[in-house]
């Protein structure tokens, strides 16, 4: 699909998909998760994540502390967020 025929959804998702994988990489722990998300603070965060109203998908890796995100999930909350 070339670059026109693009919505301007689609392109703030692919803009914003590659800014938060070169800051970092293709998974975003709960240490920059709840500043890219919008939380206030890490207690707002771990509070929507024990009510399971964490707008993006979330999830655990074995041995490693924390909840973890896709970037590619973020960015497309994000730009639906802004198209909404």
């Amino acid at each position: 699909m070339s670059e026109q025929a693009l919505s301007g959804e689609e392109k703030l998702k692919r803009e914003l998909e590659d800014d938060l994988l070169r800051l970092y990489g293709p998974l975003i722990s709960n240490e920059d998760l709840w500043k890219v998300l919008g939380y206030q603070s890490k207690g707002a965060f771990r509070q929507a994540v024990t009510r399971k109203r964490v707008p993006v998908p979330i999830f655990n890796i074995e041995y490693r502390r924390g909840k973890f995100a896709l970037s590619k999930d973020v960015a497309a909350f994000l730009a639906a967020k802004r198209y909404e």
